[in-house]
């Protein structure tokens, strides 16, 4: 699945200096299968622990459902515990999932929310962290009941695997906080621009699709590359390029980290992670036929009427990838470009 192997590679590049701090400290403390589990029965959700910065944290209330409890497979409600897999070894992807301050918590928007989706379906979360090709293993042999590791939906994937989906899949344009310039979903407002993009992404090549269109009108882009994301913030800082594209949660986490420097940088834009014709979607990942999609979307969508799903997104300073609703196997990447 050569999508998702580009998504991972623009997380592994857009990694900046605060953020390979607490990649080497995931590498060196992280188990691969190792499982971290919080107690059952607790109404009370910590988002945002440990976080390095990248996150508000915050304490959220999160009573039981007993109505959705009742729409679980018996044997995940007998068990009482809801394995959640994620794949961040061995380095992590800020802000979405990666080991903590103390070098033993899994944090991130993704743990968060599964945590979250545990406690209101009454059960005690079990996170397990893996490699990326790993965590599909654990959910085919039943290790893993479900998955929240920014796992991008394809109707290829739906052949194996059932969606709760709850984030859009963007990406997103970096610029310096005083420059007025945003991009307004048109590619034709970065004519004349000069464009930081990682070779080999998806991002890459949505870009050079854009700059083809612009010379074919006469106009162009400048396309720039740079060996990591240090180099790259030392150009925009510099103002030697005016924006970086990039995946949207690696580029809100840059954000973040910039904010109290002397050249801070914000958000100027972003563009579905699918392209033009869909909006890409994130989703829960079961086995085909577990019976948890449904539970898990309606518990997200119980979060999301109680306010608790756009809180933990603004604490992770991801709420400009919210969705209204989480949806169960929503239409996903074609087979041809999955």
């Amino acid at each position: 699945m050569q999508r998702r192997r580009s998504l991972r590679t623009r997380f592994v590049r857009g990694l900046g200096a605060a953020t390979a701090t607490v990649a080497l400290a995931s590498g060196l403390t992280a188990c691969g299968g190792d499982a971290e589990a919080t107690g059952p029965g607790s109404d009370k959700v910590t988002v945002g622990a440990v976080s390095n910065g990248a996150a508000q944290q915050a304490e959220l209330s999160v009573p039981v459902v007993e109505s959705l409890r009742a729409q679980l497979p018996a044997d995940v409600r007998e068990r009482g515990e809801l394995a959640i897999g994620v794949g961040a070894l061995p380095a992590g992807f800020p802000p979405l999932a990666y080991v903590g301050t103390d070098q033993k918590t899994l944090t991130g928007a993704e743990p968060d929310l599964g945590r979250l989706v545990a406690a209101t379906l009454g059960l005690k979360p079990v996170v397990k962290n893996s490699t990326w090709e790993n965590l599909f293993v654990g959910i085919d042999s039943g290790k893993v009941d479900v998955a929240f590791t920014n796992v991008t939906v394809t109707e290829e994937r739906k052949k194996k695997y059932e969606f709760a989906s709850y984030r859009q899949d963007n990406l997103a344009f970096e610029t310096l906080k005083d420059n007025p310039w945003n991009f307004a979903g048109d590619y034709r407002n970065l004519a004349g621009r000069t464009v930081a993009v990682s070779s080999g992404t998806n991002q890459e090549k949505i870009l050079l699709e854009w700059q083809k269109k612009l010379q074919a009108e006469g106009k162009d882009i400048t396309v720039k590359y740079f060996p990591d994301a240090n180099s790259t913030y030392l150009a925009l800082s510099g103002k030697k390029i005016d924006l970086s594209f990039g995946p949207n949660p690696s580029i809100a986490y840059h954000i973040t980290q910039t904010a109290s420097g002397n050249v801070p940088t914000r958000n100027a834009g972003s563009f579905s992670g699918a392209g033009e014709s869909l909006q890409g979607l994130i989703a829960a990942t079961a086995k085909k036929d577990s019976g948890l999609a449904k539970p898990v979307a309606e518990a997200i969508n119980h979060l999301i009427k109680n306010g608790r799903y756009a809180q933990l997104l603004a604490a992770w300073n991801l709420s400009n990838e919210a969705v209204t609703t989480s949806e169960v196997n929503p239409p996903g990447l074609p087979v041809t470009n999955s």
